[in-house]
């Protein structure tokens, strides 16, 4: 018995062709197989969508539709099953009568190469044309399991007594108490049968990285286009620490892009490294956007570690480490290859840090955008840097929460010795690893393998695309209607671009999705355009990824250009969360939403109707208790009494006369003076050598831990950096964010690194203490 779907895509023809038909398909469910039954090429398409547990396919010739494939459509079917499947068996049926050498003679070269054997109802019987198509079925279901995952799955079906950790031993322990046994009925035996421990020594070591571990990680490396890939079961932090910790070591200098994740700076604090800091530009929204080429050159790379005082100690005035954040949260993407060449003369490591971008060596709107585009293939290895490539796997491909990779792609200037890089694996790693994480980083690349990859990333793409659309269209509908206020929200994008096929300006909305799906300039950010808001661009840096989708809200442009009025994001946020729906981060003015693999038309045709709710009910005066009745509720004080539209316009007068966003920029664009290493500062405080110190008071101190504000999640003070001047930009953004959180309560940034005092609620932040 073998279990799945097979798809029958046959046409509809002569009853007795039918009842053979019907008799193989009878013998197939007897073989164990469900059978999805197709009369036409929209059937079949439908079944290929819905049904990713497909075992096998039968599939005739001279089925119906196809249009517009002048192939018609068998050959659109057989095409289909190539673009979602990888390997499918598949049996073709050729239309009854027809001559064995005409039949073959007819049939396109290609199609051999595709199919796994042809099909003539009459000449075999049903039992043993369904026997073939199961045989092949079960030798599909094993051949596309990828090699760790196949081996735990042999490991649990052997049905062994655990003898080793962890102590639930498989779950039983679990079932000896009450709650105990509500935990493992929740998540099922399985998930206990295969949480084992490194003594199972058949699985492979994630130490060593032998056995199907090891295998699993080579498969790894061959699809994503690495060297060497290593599976990390702590997240990207980790994966980002241990490259950091391996790249470079005390007071070395390492280029640090700004729009940096904080662990980061952890991996410099443990190396002891002396940072240097890239500076992204920002627009009018409060976003960053890509640090300028123009500030990776050589040149301007020399002037800037020459300037930074921490240099002065360096042991080496050259870079060893360089970290790029690629894409950005934004969705900004660099061109790597562009990138690698500009920062390769100062220095021989360069780390892409691709937390949110691990699909994009799968789609070819990504190509050369990605840490292992830059082989020896894009430059000379005289010249090409060791590229390390860090993806939280689990953020945008499926994986389980905290799995992630590091890639390898070596260079001569710089080889990663495999022995050493593995040191600080094992430093940042766990000696009890979780095989289910394992298992789904192995699957999750399988996912990815080849054409099938592509296609469930298209599908991202696409929907995004139309997401993109609808805000767009909507919004001018509401405006050509007249018969309510005629603000809608946006979408960051351009409103026109050159159509590549005319050479013409196109309205976006306008361009079919399929070349908005394939063309990477469509996405670019033309230098000096409005919609963007950036400066220092050159053309083809940078790239807008379509599925990160950024509304926008009236109140403010991408320029800087304020309005009167305006819907602030946090609270329109507030509200998409009460009906359920929570975005992925939130500015002033802008929210993003995540286009991933699990994307439905109606998932976000409901995030339209919340949008659509949420203006009707700003527009009609709805009092604030009908939209966020749990924000009254708990803070009634404040906002009892008020509409909707009320606490929008409180909060635009509020952030236009604090010019939060104007503050933001300034603290961003002028960095803070770095006093001492990061490490220093580190020592201090786990020492007892720091204090904390109201935002108020802390003047010309020196930062002893990262602040970083969420929105927008960049670090804004480093260890080690001064605070600068009572009215300098850092501490001047501070105060608006705590006179901020003080006026609208329930809407305080996440500001890590700061803590509030309980009896003032005043902002604190950890300096080192001043000396005596």
């Amino acid at each position: 018995m073998v279990n799945g779907a097979v798809l029958v895509a046959v046409p509809e023809g002569p009853v007795r062709v039918g009842e053979q038909l019907t008799r193989i398909g009878k013998e197939l469910e007897s073989q164990g197989l469900e059978v999805r039954w197709a009369s036409h090429v929209e059937d079949a398409r439908a079944v290929l969508r819905m049904e990713a547990g497909l075992a096998g396919a039968v599939v005739a010739w001279d089925l119906p539709g196809g249009d517009p494939d002048p192939e018609g459509g068998g050959a659109a079917v057989l095409r289909l099953i190539g673009q979602r499947f990888k390997d499918l068996p598949v049996l073709l049926v050729m239309a009854h009568g027809a001559d064995d050498g005409q039949a073959f003679e007819q049939l396109p070269l290609w199609v051999s190469e595709v199919v796994s054997g042809y099909v003539w109802p009459f000449e075999d019987t049903p039992a043993f044309i369904a026997g073939r198509v199961a045989s092949a079925a079960r030798g599909y279901h094993e051949a596309i399991l990828p090699p760790f995952f196949k081996a735990l799955r042999r490991f649990d079906q052997a049905h062994e007594y655990s003898w080793h950790t962890p102590a639930h031993s498989g779950g039983v322990a679990f079932l000896k108490s009450p709650v105990g046994r509500q935990f493992f009925d929740y998540y099922g035996e399985r998930l206990f049968r295969t949480d084992l421990s490194i003594s199972v020594g058949e699985l492979g070591s994630l130490f060593e990285h032998t056995g199907p571990i090891g295998e699993a990680e080579r498969n790894a490396a061959r699809v994503f286009g690495a060297d060497r890939t290593y599976f990390v079961l702590h997240g990207d932090s980790t994966a980002d620490r241990m490259v950091g910790h391996y790249s470079v070591t005390r007071d070395e200098i390492a280029l640090v892009d700004r729009n940096c994740h904080k662990s980061v700076l952890h991996g410099l604090v443990i190396s002891g490294a002396r940072p240097v800091y890239l500076v992204p530009t920002r627009n009018g929204y409060g976003l960053a956007g890509p640090v300028p080429s123009a500030h990776t050159d050589p040149a301007a790379v020399r002037a800037t570690v020459g300037a930074n005082p921490l240099t002065a100690g360096a042991v080496s005035p050259r870079a060893q480490y360089a970290v790029i954040t690629n894409s950005t949260y934004d969705g900004l993407c660099y061109d790597a290859v562009r990138t690698a060449r500009r920062l390769a003369p100062s220095t021989p490591r360069l780390h892409f840090d691709e937390a949110w971008f691990g699909y994009a060596r799968f789609h070819p709107l990504y190509e050369g955008r990605y840490g292992m585009a830059v082989g020896p293939d894009a430059l000379d290895d005289e010249v090409r840097p060791t590229v390390f490539a860090t993806q939280s796997t689990h953020k945008l491909l499926a994986a389980l929460s905290q799995t992630a990779m590091v890639h390898v792609k070596s260079a001569p200037r710089a080889p990663v010795d495999h022995d050493r890089f593995n040191e600080a694996f094992m430093m940042h790693g766990t000696t009890s690893p979780f095989y289910p994480g394992i298992a789904s980083l192995d699957v999750a690349t399988a996912m990815m393998d080849g054409a099938p990859g592509r296609a469930l990333i298209d599908e991202a793409v696409i929907e995004a695309i139309r997401f993109r659309k609808a805000v767009v269209t909507t919004g001018r509908r509401i405006a050509d209607a007249g018969d309510r206020p005629g603000w809608f929200f946006g979408v960051w994008q351009p409103d026109s671009l050159t159509d590549p096929r005319t050479g013409e300006r196109t309205d976006f909305t306008e361009l079919p999705a399929s070349l908005l799906a394939r063309e990477p300039r469509c996405w670019y950010l033309e230098p000096g355009a409005e919609w963007h808001g950036f400066t220092g661009l050159e053309e083809g840096d940078c790239l807008l990824d379509p599925i990160k989708v950024t509304l926008t809200c009236p109140g403010i442009t991408a320029t800087g250009r304020r309005s009167e009025w305006g819907v602030p994001a946090r609270i329109l946020t507030a509200y998409l969360a009460t009906r359920g729906i929570v975005v992925e981060k939130t500015d002033s003015y802008s929210t993003l939403i995540l286009f991933s693999m699990g994307i439905t038309k109606g998932k976000w045709g409901t995030l339209m109707d919340a949008l659509m709710d949420f203006k009707a009910l700003h527009d009609g005066g709805a009092p604030l208790e009908r939209a966020l009745p749990d924000l009254v509720g708990e803070y009634s004080d404040r906002y009892a009494g008020l509409t909707l539209e009320q606490l929008c316009l409180q909060m635009h007068e509020h952030l236009a006369r604090a010019e939060l966003i104007d503050a933001l920029d300034a603290a961003f664009r002028h960095l803070p003076e770095p006093v001492l290493p990061p490490q220093h500062c580190y020592q201090k405080l786990i020492r007892g050598g720091t204090e904390r110190v109201p935002v108020a008071k802390a003047a010309d101190r020196v930062a002893a831990a990262m602040v970083t504000v969420t929105p927008p999640g960049i670090p804004v003070l480093m260890p080690g950096e001064s605070t600068g001047t009572t009215d300098g930009p850092l501490l001047r953004y501070l105060r608006a964010l705590e006179d901020f959180d003080r006026r609208f309560p329930g809407f305080r940034s996440e500001t890590h690194g700061v803590t509030l005092d309980p009896r003032t609620g005043d902002y604190l932040i950890e300096c080192l203490r001043a000396e005596p």
